[in-house]
């Protein structure tokens, strides 16, 4: 009786292991970024509003643009929708985006443009089948929202130019978004500034604008930065406003076991009549430098005429030392 009892002992314990074992894998898989199918001549994009309007007339250069590229193109039911500053309502805005997620046929989403809206409609939104069969999410600025959801997906996303800004983006630029979309490698290579932190790393890189990934914070959307690559720009904010969001996401674990933090454009900051007494990089430089990790500032990428295509979701080696910063998309 006691060598039974024993045996089953034994037994439990091998069963509680494999059991074990087996919930481990499965949040492993879970939590495995998806990376959607890259794109093929004869592939359609969809081009919709999420949130400021948008008219087919304006949709004509970035047609032109895919069209260049062997795509095909479709115009979202938001095209040429006119609410107040949005285009279409909250339901129609999420209606649109619903229908192409939910399309087999459309293998990437290219919001209009940005300004505000997207996070009004994003709630209504439902990503099942989108997890399923993930296709690439596209754009900028207020497309942080959904580029923010799709991390907690865990789909990786396009942070890129938009329809709306095509018309300003160089040739080089839009040649880092055709090779994102296409498969091809992207590696980036710039000056690095006096005032940059040196140091090198690697791990997932997350982000967008930080005026959006502060509005975030505290809901289902929010970032989870840990072990990652930090990746922020903003546009047309008052100094004293960098400096509380940037103590917020402090206040909010953001940089604890962060690995890297890579700031794109500050554009057209302001300041009050009093002055705040740091611009943005002083702003962040001290908060980051707490955490011993490399920071770089100025990167090509967000409101600028030089906005390059980052993959977020994606694992990256980034190192900032006394001559260039070094962004690799690692395959």
């Amino acid at each position: 009786m006691v060598l039974v009892g024993i045996k089953n002992i034994k037994f439990v314990k091998q069963l509680i292991i494999i059991i074990l074992f087996l919930i481990s894998f499965q949040n492993y898989s879970q939590k495995k970024m998806k990376i959607p199918p890259y794109l093929k001549k004869g592939d359609t994009v969809a081009i919709v509003c999420t949130a400021r309007k948008f008219f087919p007339e304006d949709a004509i250069p970035a047609k032109e643009l895919l069209e260049s590229w062997g795509l095909k193109i479709k115009l979202g039911a938001t095209i040429g929708l006119d609410t107040c500053q949005l285009g279409g309502t909250d339901l129609e805005r999420a209606s649109d985006f619903q229908n192409m997620m939910d399309d087999d046929n459309i293998k990437a989403i290219w919001c209009s443009r940005g300004g505000y809206g997207t996070v009004r409609m994003v709630d209504l939104l439902d990503f099942t089948n989108f997890n399923k069969n993930p296709k690439w999410i596209m754009g900028f600025s207020d497309v942080t929202v959904l580029h923010s959801q799709a991390n907690v997906e865990r789909v990786a996303s396009l942070h890129c130019i938009m329809p709306f800004t095509v018309p300003k983006a160089s040739d080089e630029v839009k040649e880092t978004l055709r090779k994102a979309l296409f498969g091809e490698k992207i590696e980036y290579t710039v000056p690095s500034k006096p005032y940059d932190i040196k140091g090198k790393t690697s791990g997932e890189l997350v982000g967008g604008n930080l005026s959006i990934l502060y509005s975030l914070l505290g809901s289902k959307s929010s970032l989870d930065t840990n072990k990652k690559v930090l990746y922020i720009e903003d546009l047309d904010e008052y100094l004293y406003h960098i400096d509380r969001m940037m103590q917020n996401l402090k206040r909010n674990g953001y940089f604890e076991n962060l690995n890297g933090l890579l700031v794109g454009g500050m554009t057209d900051m302001h300041d009050n009549e009093i002055p705040f007494g740091q611009n943005a990089v002083q702003i962040i430089t001290a908060i980051a430098k707490e955490y011993n990790i490399p920071v770089c500032f100025d990167f090509p990428a967000g409101h600028l005429k030089d906005n390059r295509t980052l993959i977020l979701g994606k694992q990256v080696d980034f190192e900032v030392n006394d001559k260039a910063v070094v962004l690799k998309f690692k395959d």
